[in-house]
């Protein structure tokens, strides 16, 4: 049996039928996402191209989603520094305490 459910969505005027393992309501709010995207670069550059505006929006995602992950990494690393610190910390107040 397919695990993949197909969702009709609307993208810039037109209608698509994704099919995935994600949640119906996910799928509509990435679609819709897509979409206000696709509609911000209209509103800044009008006239130009459903293909452009396609173009434009995959590289304003691609864009946050890059440093969304930089932010991750930056925040991952300061979180294995401060780690390390309170395990020298630890380890140097249990090697002080007093043995029983």
């Amino acid at each position: 049996m397919d695990a993949r459910t197909p969702v009709q969505v609307n993208i810039f005027g037109h209608s698509y039928t994704v099919k995935g393992e994600d949640d119906k309501a996910y799928v509509l709010e990435v679609a819709a996402y897509v979409d206000r995207k696709m509609r911000e670069i209209t509103g800044r550059l009008p006239g130009i191209p459903a293909s452009k505006v396609a173009i434009l929006a995959s590289l304003n995602i691609a864009d946050e989603l890059f440093k969304e992950r930089a932010r991750h990494q930056t925040q991952s690393r300061e979180l294995d520094t401060q780690a390390a610190r309170l395990n020298a910390v630890l380890d140097e107040l249990l090697q002080d305490s007093p043995s029983q």
